[in-house]
């Protein structure tokens, strides 16, 4: 039998338990999120927003609950890390779908990535020096 959590233990479980159900609701929503998205880019914005935040908020609810030092620059590494190559994955998807043709430009207001590529394939004029 367990003694009841007073004080300091009863806040930090408490803590704890919401940065886990926010962080399990934000993995969900990203994951619903690519389920019924209609297009790659949208898709590729729900995987990569909310799954940063909900794994930062995992990994928190982690370190508050093992209740060490040591703990904390392995999780700061792994949120880090993750924090670095998703955004660039994400990049490189989308601009693969766009040269391949898979987006769906007509949704898009703005089309930043049309003269570059227009240029990088040569058909476009030569850059200015």
């Amino acid at each position: 039998m367990t003694p009841e959590p007073t004080g300091v233990d009863a806040v930090i479980d408490a803590v704890t338990a919401m940065f886990l159900v926010v962080g399990a609701l934000m993995s969900l929503g990203a994951a619903i999120g690519l389920l019924r998205f209609p297009d790659l880019m949208s898709r590729m914005h729900a995987a990569t927003k909310p799954q940063v935040l909900g794994l930062f908020l995992m990994l928190a609810a982690m370190g508050l609950q093992m209740r060490t030092w040591w703990v904390w620059p392995v999780l700061v590494v792994a949120w880090i890390f993750q924090l670095l190559t998703t955004p660039v994955s994400a990049h490189m998807v989308g601009r693969s779908a766009y040269r391949t043709k898979h987006g769906h430009r007509e949704l898009l207001t703005k089309d930043e990535l049309e003269a570059v590529v227009q240029r990088a394939a040569g058909n476009g004029s030569t850059p200015d020096p």
